[in-house]
């Protein structure tokens, strides 16, 4: 609940990264999306009680460190995953609970 603006900008993100994947394609660009779950930051340091309970719902237990989300960015620049487009890549510990 009150987090309806929050949701509605992430589904635009994902949607608008899959629509770029579909234009830029044919010239040969790709286009993903990473969706981070809960990160470990100033707003959720870990060991506060903010960032506890966000853990709770983490299959892994945990928040993520800014540098894990960082890895996944840093992967799609990578020549490796030049066949996939259009994609949303989660990195949030497994789907919550």
């Amino acid at each position: 609940p009150g987090l309806s603006v929050y949701a509605a900008s992430k589904g635009a993100v994902i949607a608008f990264g899959k629509s770029l994947a579909k234009e830029l394609a044919p010239r040969g660009i790709s286009v993903n999306t990473v969706a981070p779950g809960g990160v470990a930051t100033r707003a959720f340091p870990p060991g506060s009680p903010g960032a506890a309970k966000r853990a709770e719902r983490i299959p892994m237990g945990r928040l993520a460190a800014p540098e894990e989300v960082a890895n996944t960015l840093l992967y799609f620049a990578l020549d490796a995953p030049d066949y996939v487009t259009g994609e949303v890549l989660s990195v949030s510990g497994g789907p919550p609970a």
